[in-house]
């Protein structure tokens, strides 16, 4: 429209004489000029109106994206506050916890020591134990060589045993070398071999000594039954005299010695047979640990 109005005016211009022809190309050069200028401005003025709407749609977008960061940022500051509570807490209960843990451990070193130095004595009061055994070993050793050396004859007749057994020392006599049958006196062959057992014997000075008598299975004859009622009787009789030798004779103190009377209850073979028999009717010797006895005092 102005386009049109431009080229009107210029025509009336020209067509009255007032202007040249060159200065009417001038003109019209100018206002294509213009017209490009307006286009490129109009152009330019639609760009920035939708730059425009795009950055109010930014901004709006950024401004929401703002506020979810605050409330986010907010929530993160609760978490924080929390967690920083909850750190306190946990420090507190760390050190609760580290000083039961401290006294745990003192106790646990405390312990530690007292079993240590209960091992000490305990492996002490063994190697102690250790020699004292090895000890008595030994010298019930030395006692078993010298009665073994001393009774070698009769020991090689069947007449007498000596065994060792878990600290017992015994010396298994046959019937037929101290006593005729259904006698408890001792013969004079028999006092000859106690007085060497007793020589040996009364050196032991670590043990007590018992005495046992045993018979075999067959019934006490009628013509002795006033003095031995029952094998009990008879077994016990005779380990009585052998008893009364070992202190009177050999001089072991009474309180060492002990007797016991088995009768036929104790048997080493068979009864049935006369071999048996003689084996079962005999005397023995027993070394064992000696007996702590204490004096009970009555009570009021």
């Amino acid at each position: 429209m102005a386009r049109t109005f431009f080229l009107i005016t210029l025509t009336l211009t020209l067509l009255s004489g007032c202007v040249s022809k060159s200065t009417y190309e001038q003109q019209v050069a100018a206002y294509n000029g213009l017209q490009n200028d307006y286009n490129s401005l109009q152009q330019r003025y639609q760009d920035l109106s939708t730059q425009f709407e795009q950055l109010r749609d930014k901004h709006a977008r950024l401004q929401a994206d703002n506020e979810a960061t605050g409330q986010r940022l907010t929530a993160c500051e609760q978490d924080l506050e929390r967690a920083r509570q909850d750190m306190i807490r946990l420090e507190q209960v760390l050190s609760d916890r580290s000083a039961e843990a401290g006294q745990a451990m003192a106790e646990m070193r405390r312990n530690i020591e007292e079993l240590e130095a209960a091992k000490r004595d305990l492996e002490a009061q063994l190697e102690r134990e250790r020699i004292a055994r090895e000890a008595r070993i030994a010298k019930m050793k030395n006692t078993y060589d010298a009665l073994v050396g001393k009774l070698e004859e009769e020991i090689k007749r069947g007449e007498i045993t000596i065994s060792e057994l878990q600290g017992r020392l015994t010396v298994n006599m046959v019937e037929r070398i101290l006593f005729d049958s259904g006698s408890a006196e001792i013969k004079p062959g028999g006092l000859k071999v106690l007085a060497r057992v007793g020589e040996i014997l009364r050196n032991v000075q670590d043990k007590d000594i018992m005495v046992e008598g045993h018979t075999d299975s067959v019934p006490i004859s009628s013509r002795l039954r006033d003095r031995f009622p029952s094998n009990w009787e008879l077994s016990s009789a005779r380990a009585a005299s052998v008893v009364h030798f070992l202190q009177d004779k050999a001089g072991i103190p009474g309180e060492r010695l002990a007797i016991v009377g088995y009768g036929p209850y104790r048997p080493v073979a068979d009864n049935d047979t006369p071999e048996g028999r003689e084996q079962n009717r005999r005397i023995q010797i027993v070394l064992v640990p000696p007996v702590q006895s204490k004096i009970v005092q009555p009570v009021n």
